[in-house]
């Protein structure tokens, strides 16, 4: 009886406690792709490279890959939206975001591509820490809507 009544009181705890945990790890991406077209491959930090599909979560270093005629629309957790173009490489190489406070900051890379940006909270609250990087240059955002390319198409 006493077992019983225990799990009772128990089972609905340790549910939320699961829960909690199997959300946890989300507080960590910096966002979701939104969209995939063609092919399209998310890269980590040691390389290794995995396909990418609508609902795959992006972490703060992933790498995004498309080759050509392929493209991926993702959202990341400020509500800033990137458009990657075709025949592009485009690193995430700094991403938080406090949605309590809204601090936070952006800065990605583009080394290859096209890249379009329309800038969320970060860019609202604060301008200067949004960021974009191209081979040649770095550009710092002031929260628009905006076309960047880079280098080479390959």
């Amino acid at each position: 009886m006493k077992k019983r009544l225990a799990m009772s009181l128990c089972g609905p705890f340790l549910l939320a406690s699961a829960g909690a945990l199997a959300q946890a790890p989300a507080a960590e991406h910096a966002g979701m792709l939104k969209a995939v077209r063609g092919s399209v491959q998310l890269l980590d930090t040691d390389g290794t490279a995995r396909p990418a599909h609508a609902g795959d979560a992006i972490a703060p270093i992933d790498r995004i890959v498309t080759e050509a005629d392929s493209a991926a629309s993702l959202v990341l957790r400020d509500g800033t939206r990137m458009v990657v173009g075709p025949s592009s490489r485009l690193d995430l190489k700094q991403f938080h975001f406090d949605p309590a406070t809204r601090d936070g900051g952006l800065l990605v890379s583009l080394l290859r591509g096209s890249l379009r940006m329309v800038t969320g909270l970060i860019g609202k609250t604060q301008p200067d820490a949004v960021r974009v990087e191209t081979q040649t240059a770095t550009i710092g955002i002031r929260g628009t809507d905006f076309i960047v390319q880079a280098g080479a198409q390959q």
